[in-house]
């Protein structure tokens, strides 16, 4: 990996943003059917989860706009996508089966806004750009699972749409931990900032 990170530092990637402007907070599908490892969960995802809950509550604490997401399909399947049709399982996840609904630890509160979604990034076809842009946000704390998948799209068009990501390293998930650990180094070196929510606390305080 060593080798790996010089190449990538020689070629100039890897650089740091840092913090600007307003934060808010995004946490990605960290619903029942992905707590369970039954369902869609595993690996690292319930460390994720309970690490979030401070972090939560520190956002709401220092008055950060906060955003959750869940994959909610239709009823009659008439959304059915290309998502799907890879993991036909999405399509269990409905408006009122349990599996799609946020885990109890993290429940949103009021003014909090909940993005339902078919696709793996909170972004595609939701209003959840034109919200982060009306609470005036420009840095975007990222949770959620899975890191190799929803969590990453999300990043990518968080950068394309102009916010700055920063990829909370213990508050995102995944049911292996090999894509989980090479996702956080990719997204560290094109995307985002990747570090501790301890950390992050500690550079804004100080």
């Amino acid at each position: 990996m060593q080798r790996d990170e010089a190449i990538y530092q020689r070629q100039g990637f890897g650089a740091r943003l840092g913090v600007q402007g307003q934060i808010g907070l995004l946490i990605i599908d960290f619903v029942n059917g992905f707590a369970d490892p039954a369902v869609f969960g595993g690996g690292n995802i319930p460390a994720a989860i309970a690490a979030t809950i401070p972090v939560l509550a520190q956002a709401r604490k220092r008055g950060w706009p906060v955003a959750h997401s869940r994959i909610v399909y239709a009823d009659n399947d008439s959304d059915c996508n290309i998502f799907a049709l890879k993991i036909p399982g999405m399509l269990t996840l409905k408006e009122q089966h349990p599996n799609s609904a946020i885990v109890a630890q993290l429940e949103p509160a009021e003014g909090e806004l909940v993005v339902r979604k078919t696709v793996p990034s909170a972004f595609f076809g939701t209003g959840l750009s034109s919200w982060l842009t009306q609470h005036g946000v420009q840095t975007l704390l990222v949770a959620g699972c899975t890191t190799s998948g929803c969590v990453r799209a999300s990043v990518v068009d968080a950068m394309s749409y102009g916010f700055r990501p920063v990829i909370l390293e213990d508050c995102v998930g995944d049911r292996a931990l090999a894509p989980h650990e090479a996702n956080l180094f990719d997204m560290s070196q094109k995307n985002g900032d990747v570090l501790r929510f301890d950390a992050f606390l500690k550079d804004l305080d100080s």
